[in-house]
């Protein structure tokens, strides 16, 4: 998924304070400001959240 309202950090925040658990964390995988977080929700489907346009 991509924010459309927040930024990816913010996003990631605010889906962990809803109940996703972090999966996988790869923000900087490819220098500062780049990369992804893997989250997973309740049920434990994954699902990824990218950086938003604004970020781009």
């Amino acid at each position: 998924m991509r924010p459309r309202e927040r930024t990816r950090d913010e996003e990631v925040t605010a889906l962990l304070a809803y109940g996703a658990f972090l999966h996988a964390d790869h923000r900087g995988i490819c220098g500062p400001g780049s990369g992804w977080v893997t989250l997973a929700d309740p049920e434990g489907n994954l699902f990824c959240v990218l950086r938003s346009e604004a970020e781009l």
